[in-house]
């Protein structure tokens, strides 16, 4: 499967964050595209922008805001292929700025797209054995998710 990972990072807990879900996506076989959003493009990622699954990380600006590099690569990514099907959106936060504003660029960017694949959020930095662990569970819930659908017998799915 072609993964596009997606990220945007000011203090690089995303990036770490991004960089284990990479991994873990390597590990399982799976070619997986690059891109940090402050510094390359759509293009950065290969000739054809189409993927089969889209990893959008990112942290969250002022008010549980999105980055502006990130909204310009969604404006980006949109203009090339549409709103993806299969997308999912993973992050870094902190609850010291108020609940409702942890993660906020998770949520947003979500909710945009309209996903229903689950969203991952990280306290401040992925550190130690549980966040590795809830990393590799939610990268394999995707990956499983996604794998089964495309071996499934399409006279069987219900519309």
């Amino acid at each position: 499967m072609r993964i596009l990972i997606a990220f945007s990072s000011l203090s690089g807990n995303t990036r770490d964050l991004a960089r284990m879900v990479r991994a873990r996506c390597a590990e399982r076989g799976h070619a997986v595209s690059w891109i940090e959003t402050g510094v390359q493009t759509l293009a950065d990622g290969g000739p054809d922008p189409r993927h089969d699954l889209y990893l959008l990380g990112s942290w969250s600006d002022n008010g549980g805001r999105t980055p502006v590099e990130m909204k310009r690569f969604i404006a980006e990514l949109v203009e090339a292929v549409g709103k993806p099907q299969r997308i999912a959106v993973f992050g870094t936060g902190e609850t010291q700025w108020g609940e409702e504003h942890y993660c906020g660029a998770v949520r947003r960017i979500a909710a945009f797209f309209g996903t229903r694949l689950p969203r991952l959020e990280i306290e401040q930095m992925p550190h130690g054995g549980r966040d590795a662990e809830r990393v590799r569970r939610w990268t394999d819930h995707l990956l499983d998710t996604i794998e089964s659908h495309e071996h499934a017998d399409p006279a069987r799915r219900i519309a």
